[in-house]
């Protein structure tokens, strides 16, 4: 991994919403952090579902603690 956990966190993060705000309709953009929050979470989870060493399992935990934290 040749990321810091925050910059992890902000990647999947921006990636995301520039997703999702790039489909929204322009009156609901205001929401558009929170469900790239929820996204990004939903990522995370995954990830740390289907991996087995505690060092990445440590990383990953703290990229959702960043994700946690905008």
């Amino acid at each position: 991994m040749g990321m810091m956990p925050k910059e992890k966190a902000k990647e999947i993060f921006n990636k995301l919403n520039d997703k999702i705000i790039s489909f929204e309709d322009v009156k609901l953009r205001g929401n558009g952090f929170e469900m790239t929050r929820q996204c990004a979470l939903i990522a995370v989870d995954e990830i740390l579902n289907i991996i087995h060493t505690n060092m990445e399992d440590s990383y990953w935990r703290e990229v959702k603690k960043e994700i946690e934290n905008f």
